[in-house]
């Protein structure tokens, strides 16, 4: 499990400025275009340690579960993907894309603050907003219900759900292979229209995107029939999931990629599940101990007995009840709670005693209980003798 504040060099109660800054500095040292060649594997490491980290959110969650629940395939953006969008550092690379689209994650782009700088001090330019771009899909949101032995000892799930998916037919371009591609007719490829309005306070011009090609300024002749020239298309899809061991009701379980899919090449968004846990007609949960209440009798509690419990796991183990046993005392069974999270181990079942009164006595009984109550003096193994008469 990658541990993110030790890539950054930092500590677990570092403050928000001091992740900035451990990643200004680590994103001068490695990135590719930096003088000496930097070292691309390094940047996309730290690059992914920034993403968690800088985002309150995200960081919570990772502080908690670490990257237990980062299942899918998920790739952090690397040098290959700024190449590939946007060029090399001679062609006057412009990050506003990439800024957007981390954005749009809940990253710490959103209102550029801090990668701005950043890409500033590397390439010595300021990042300019984009009129377009590749576009993250949205997130996915939802709940699964599962029983308290699942959420306990964990399991796998096969879930299906509808979402938006790249349309198969166009590869999520929006138009066919060999289709002429034009500028838009309509911003004559400028990707926005300008207007200008009069008004008490005199003329004031307005921008906004163009609803045509929405803002890119070409469009194909001929959009994709599937799609509609979106570059998706809505499926049921079936994920199958691992449920960790140890998860509580109110959890949530994070995947990966498998959200909706983004526009124009953008990456998939995630998908979020969370988790509510059933109860169970005995077993409590409390943190990663488990608690059950076990009810005895009189005569065990007065003289003391060896019982036998059954654990959630199905497996047996012997109390041993002292003469004299009171009711609420609770006997601890080391290892037999619920699975850590992280790391190994296990919390401890906490059994607590019950003792049963009798709600009705027979005839003879209740003289026997007179005689016990009216016994002073006597040795304790006559009380005994004659409480073990009672309660045969």
């Amino acid at each position: 499990m990658k541990d993110y504040y030790q890539i950054l060099g930092l500590s677990r109660d570092t403050s928000d400025a001091e992740i900035k800054r451990a990643f200004r500095k680590l994103a001068h040292k490695y990135h590719p275009d930096t003088k000496g060649g930097g070292d691309e594997a390094k940047f996309k490491e730290v690059n992914e340690a920034y993403q968690v980290l800088s985002d309150s959110e995200k960081k919570a969650k990772y502080d908690q579960f670490g990257t237990t629940f980062e299942q899918g395939g998920y790739q952090p953006w690397g040098w290959e993907d700024f190449s590939q969008a946007y060029g090399s550092r001679q062609a006057r690379v412009d990050f506003s894309d990439f800024l957007r689209g981390f954005s749009a994650q809940g990253g710490p782009a959103a209102g550029w603050g801090g990668f701005e700088d950043i890409f500033s001090e590397i390439f010595g330019t300021r990042p300019r907003r984009a009129r377009y771009g590749p576009t993250p899909g949205e997130d996915i949101n939802i709940n699964i219900d599962i029983p308290f032995e699942e959420a306990v000892f964990g399991t796998k799930r096969e879930i299906e759900f509808y979402k938006r998916v790249r349309c198969p037919k166009c590869n999520g371009k929006g138009y066919e292979s060999g289709t002429k591609i034009i500028n838009c007719s309509t911003c004559g490829g400028s990707g926005q229209i300008t207007s200008t309005k009069q008004s008490m306070l005199g003329s004031f011009t307005q921008i906004t995107v163009c609803p045509s090609c929405k803002g890119e300024g070409k469009r194909s002749e001929k959009p994709c029939p599937q799609c509609g020239g979106d570059g998706r298309v809505k499926e049921y899809k079936k994920v199958r999931i691992t449920i960790p061991a140890g998860i509580d009701s109110g959890q949530t379980i994070r995947i990966l990629g498998q959200g909706e899919a983004g526009l124009k090449g953008g990456p998939f968004g995630d998908l979020y599940i969370q988790v509510r846990v059933g109860p169970h007609k005995y077993f409590k949960r409390e943190g990663y101990n488990l608690k059950v209440n076990l009810p005895i009798s009189f005569t065990q509690a007065a003289l003391g007995d060896k019982v036998e419990i059954e654990t959630l796991d199905g497996k047996r183990v012997q109390l041993d009840l002292l003469p004299g046993t009171q009711s609420g005392k609770v006997f601890k069974i080391k290892g037999k709670g619920v699975p850590h999270l992280q790391g190994s181990g296990k919390g401890d079942l906490l059994v607590k005693i019950k003792v049963v009164t009798p709600e009705r006595l027979l005839r003879g009984e209740r003289q026997l209980f007179q005689e016990l109550s009216e016994i002073k003096g006597q040795s304790a193994q006559i009380r005994k003798g004659l409480l073990g008469k009672i309660l045969r």
